[in-house]
């Protein structure tokens, strides 16, 4: 059950936190796996420590033409996991008080990323008549919160809506798109500051399963959403919060 051998899977953003654990997690399962990451030297240590099922393939997820020319260098991709969603830019700050040219990298990685890595492995999804899209989503892209990430929010929100169309036209070529919109969780990022390390602490206490989420507990969704198991399953938002409530 939920054996992903012969399967080679791409996972953006997983040269550390959550997308490292969730690469482990799918090598676990069987598959192979491609470790990208925006630093190469990020990636291709990552890769070192997950063993030989791993193989690094750095690139930039919001440039398409990197994106398209990575993924045409590696092996026919299964399974593409969008996590990439934090620029190094990430603050915690309200909207008003955000100035304008620091919109643009939220947006960049967590809808153009997203759409530029669709666009790279869809077509030989389809063409193969076998296909698993999962992108990593977060709570901040289904409810308002006040903790200073609303244009965050937006590009986690639009990447939702995007995986439920793509659902909808690929469902019948083999190809499943399904979110999954995450809680609190643990992040080794260097790029997330101290402000909203600080708030990310405070907040924890409010988890009702009583801790932060960990890159193995999305890997897990992840290994079922990939698995044939799951074939029945698309267009869907799943949400993973140690028990927080949505809307």
């Amino acid at each position: 059950m939920f054996d992903l051998t012969g399967k080679t899977a791409l996972v953006t953003g997983s040269g550390q936190g959550v997308g490292l654990g969730i690469a482990r997690t799918l090598i676990d399962a069987g598959a192979i796996v491609y470790i990208n990451d925006l630093v190469a030297d990020r990636a291709i240590a990552a890769a070192n420590e997950l063993g030989p099922n791993a193989k690094p393939l750095p690139f930039d997820v919001a440039n398409f033409a990197d994106v398209e020319a990575a993924i045409l260098s590696a092996d026919p991709i299964d399974i593409l996991v969008n996590n990439a969603g934090i620029p190094p830019s990430m603050r915690a700050v309200r909207f008003r008080d955000l100035p304008r040219d620091e919109w643009g990298p939220y947006v960049d990685v967590n809808l153009y990323g997203v759409l530029n890595c669709v666009k790279a492995v869809l077509d030989g999804m389809c063409e193969r008549n076998w296909g698993r899209i999962i992108t990593i989503s977060s709570g901040a892209g289904t409810q308002g919160l006040n903790i200073g990430v609303s244009i965050y929010g937006a590009g986690k929100g639009a990447g939702i809506s995007f995986m439920r169309h793509i659902a909808m036209e690929n469902a019948g070529d083999g190809v499943t798109a399904n979110t999954l919109a995450l809680g609190l969780m643990q992040r080794d990022h260097p790029e997330i500051n101290e402000e909203h390390r600080t708030v990310t602490v405070k907040m924890a206490k409010t988890v009702p399963a009583g801790r932060l989420g960990t890159g193995t507990d999305i890997g897990y969704a992840c290994v079922y959403l990939a698995s044939e198991e799951a074939s029945w399953v698309t267009g869907q938002t799943i949400a993973i919060n140690g028990g927080s409530a949505t809307t």
